[in-house]
């Protein structure tokens, strides 16, 4: 890879944690959520720091160009975030609509003691 690309790699890493902390800070994502955000662009930089580990690891794991790894990596780590959102997201929807008919009852049970 070329030191310009390295370079201009590696500092948009250090962006994008920056700016997962800042979310973090804001309270605008939790911290479990943001974790995975962060230990994914920490190894990414890890391997800008370090070019003969991605070379060690791309063929310890078969493939056979460093790329062909990254890009199947970064999909399977991509597929799993999104299985983990639809799981939260179905989890949120079990709650908010027990929350609905909790509502529902006791505005019914408030009506009915006003009525009398």
């Amino acid at each position: 890879m070329s030191t310009n690309l390295s370079l201009y790699s590696g500092i948009f890493c250090i962006f994008i944690i920056i700016f997962v902390l800042y979310l973090v800070r804001r309270e605008r994502i939790n911290i479990k959520y943001s974790i995975v955000w962060l230990l994914l662009f920490l190894a990414l930089l890890i391997f800008l720091l370090a070019p003969g580990l991605l070379a060690s690891v791309t063929k310890l794991l078969g493939f056979q160009t460093s790329s062909n790894m990254v890009f199947s990596l970064l999909i399977a780590v991509l597929v799993a975030i999104n299985i983990s959102a639809t799981v939260i997201n179905s989890s949120q929807d079990k709650k908010i609509r027990s929350l609905i008919q909790d509502i529902s009852i006791l505005k019914k049970k408030l009506e009915d003691k006003n009525k009398r």
